[in-house]
């Protein structure tokens, strides 16, 4: 019986080793790439456990915020100080749901120090994406808020500020931060809780990403899929004779 196995293998057209050679390769791909879309999810479901774990705890001076970024993503803080309204920011580009506008990131002195902190007070409408009226939406001098912290944004490709528009910023970097704000800042931007509906002059307040688990499962069992697909087209393709397969080439 190996012996006839042998020789039938043996017979086999060259474009069959070819394709199961292929195959074989390809189902590894799918398999691995399905398997890395699993280790998303856990890292995904891994960091909305810890987000949801930040988000309740109860809230710290922002002065006892740690600069670790790792630990101070979404901490909740309290705010207290003086917002400098002539020295704001327009973060350009920010879509909410569907509409085009930006994020009012406005500086606040911080009571009992020299270093002021920059709180994204939340989204206006800006039909181009950039141009808003920033006056109207001043809700006062004193502050007394929470929040929680981010990071300041990861550095792109190109400048963080757009040309000939020095109050408006692709994303907020330090050094560039420097030119515009002429004292200290923390590392870190504070995003002001809320409701995310306008209310008189108070933007709506930017909310908490979602904290779902995202396409990595869909991804993960589509990945699968295509594997046990090649898999068992492969296993009908060789079991029928070349010659039936291929009858112009007897």
């Amino acid at each position: 019986m190996p012996r006839y196995y042998l020789r039938k293998m043996m017979h086999r057209p060259v474009r069959d080793y070819v394709l199961s050679v292929l195959a074989v390769a390809f189902v590894i791909l799918t398999t691995s790439l399905g398997f890395w879309q699993l280790r998303r999810l856990a890292q995904r479901r891994a960091q909305n456990a810890e987000v949801i774990a930040r988000l309740a705890e109860p809230p710290i001076p922002v002065r006892q915020l740690t600069h670790d970024s790792a630990a101070l993503h979404y901490r909740r803080v309290t705010l207290h100080g003086a917002y400098d309204y002539a020295h704001e920011i327009k973060i350009a580009d920010r879509t909410r749901l569907g509409s085009p506008g930006i994020n009012i990131v406005t500086p606040l002195h911080i009571a009992g120090t020299d270093t002021a902190v920059l709180v994204n007070r939340g989204w206006v409408y800006a039909p181009d994406g950039l141009t808003a009226d920033l006056s109207r939406w001043r809700e006062g001098d004193s502050v007394n808020f929470t929040g929680y912290a981010r990071p300041l944004f990861r550095a792109l490709p190109g400048s963080p500020v757009l040309p000939g528009r020095p109050d408006s910023f692709r994303w907020l970097d330090l050094s560039a931060l420097k030119s515009r704000v002429p004292y200290p800042l923390y590392p870190f931007v504070i995003v002001l809780e809320g409701s995310t509906a306008a209310n008189g002059n108070i933007p709506p307040r930017v909310p908490p990403p979602p904290l779902d688990e995202g396409p990595h499962r869909s991804y993960a069992i589509q990945w699968f899929s295509f594997a046990i697909i090649a898999v068992v087209g492969m296993y009908f393709f060789l079991r029928v004779p070349p010659s039936e397969r291929f009858p112009n080439e007897r």
